[in-house]
């Protein structure tokens, strides 16, 4: 039995991960590829890109070894499914892959526990409340312009906004160098603007606009600095981060019931001002951190197919880092 292996997928915006396991929770492969979520990137490139992953994870031969198969897949679209089949029917395996969307996987890879909620913060941001590790309910998810409240792209945008409110209200310019005492409009500064040195504060402010207007994106790569700006005590950074804490768990709150909560996405997952403010909030609830998302997958396509205290046992096994050996089976 342990000879026969799963497949799980993690499908994303930015990438896609293949994990390959025994029964017994063993990883015999694990490989990443492009971009994955066919509503972002398109049906082809996305299946591409996982094919790429799958052909890269799969051992010698072990196509016909794969008894099962999930795919948790970003922007899913009805036509995946059929499509990834014919691309492992390519790699010799007789059943193409279940899919899912991405939050009922992200919850997995944090519990065992069929029934509980999720609580994501990444790039994006949502909340879940699953049953039988299926979707029950789901709050924002709404995306970077309209929602997403307390994401990683959110925080970011706090951060700007912040900033450019502060000069257009006559911050002086000297603000923007290290050592002003003004942590976060330095930071802020130095990743937009470099060493250029606007003449006024108007003019700083109005740069770091257009920089933000002519690539959004660059606006979530802010947040880790909100980060690094509220550990240094900084009172605009810490503002940032309460609100986000205080949005992240009203949400939350909108669809969790009981059970455990799962904390995924790089604000919550990685240990920081936020995911500490989170954490004070849920104070008394069952908190857990999500783990390898395409461990998870694979760990939900063996699941159906082990005794229930086997699959537990080996969640752990299936959900270790992707950059670290998985646990020895219990």
């Amino acid at each position: 039995m342990t000879e026969s292996l799963v497949v799980g997928v993690d499908a994303g915006a930015t990438s896609s991960r293949v994990a390959v396991h025994t029964l017994d929770g063993t990883r015999v492969g694990y490989a990443r590829a492009g971009a994955g979520n066919p509503s972002a990137h398109g049906l082809d490139k996305a299946v591409a890109a996982i094919g790429n992953a799958l052909e890269s994870a799969l051992p010698p031969g072990g196509g016909a070894r794969v008894v099962a198969s999930l795919a948790g897949v970003a922007g899913l679209v009805q036509e995946m499914e059929p499509e990834l089949a014919k691309v492992w029917a390519r790699h010799g395996i007789a059943e193409g892959p279940r899919c899912m969307g991405d939050l009922a996987i992200a919850y997995a890879a944090g519990s065992a526990e069929p029934d509980g909620s999720l609580l994501l913060s990444g790039t994006g941001a949502a909340a879940a409340r699953l049953t039988g590790f299926e979707l029950d309910a789901v709050a924002d998810a709404m995306g970077w312009l309209l929602g997403d409240t307390g994401s990683g792209f959110w925080i970011g945008r706090q951060a700007a906004k912040a900033v450019i409110e502060a000069l257009d209200r006559g911050l002086p310019v000297e603000s923007l160098l290290p050592g002003s005492g003004h942590e976060l409009v330095s930071l802020v500064g130095a990743r937009f603007l470099g060493d250029e040195r606007p003449a006024t504060p108007r003019a700083a402010a109005a740069r770091i606009v257009r920089l933000a207007q002519a690539d959004h994106m660059r606006l979530a790569a802010l947040s880790p600095l909100v980060g690094q700006a509220a550990e240094a005590g900084d009172p605009l950074a810490e503002g940032i981060v309460r609100e986000a804490a205080d949005h992240l768990v009203a949400t939350l709150r909108r669809v969790h019931v009981s059970g455990p909560v799962v904390f995924a996405g790089s604000v919550l997952t990685n240990d920081g001002p936020v995911r500490r403010a989170v954490s004070e909030l849920l104070a008394g609830e069952r908190v857990a951190t999500a783990g390898d998302a395409a461990g998870a997958a694979s760990w939900l396509a063996g699941r159906d197919l082990l005794p229930d205290a086997d699959a537990r046992s080996r969640h752990a096994a299936f959900t270790a880092a992707s950059g670290s050996p998985p646990p020895a089976p219990r």
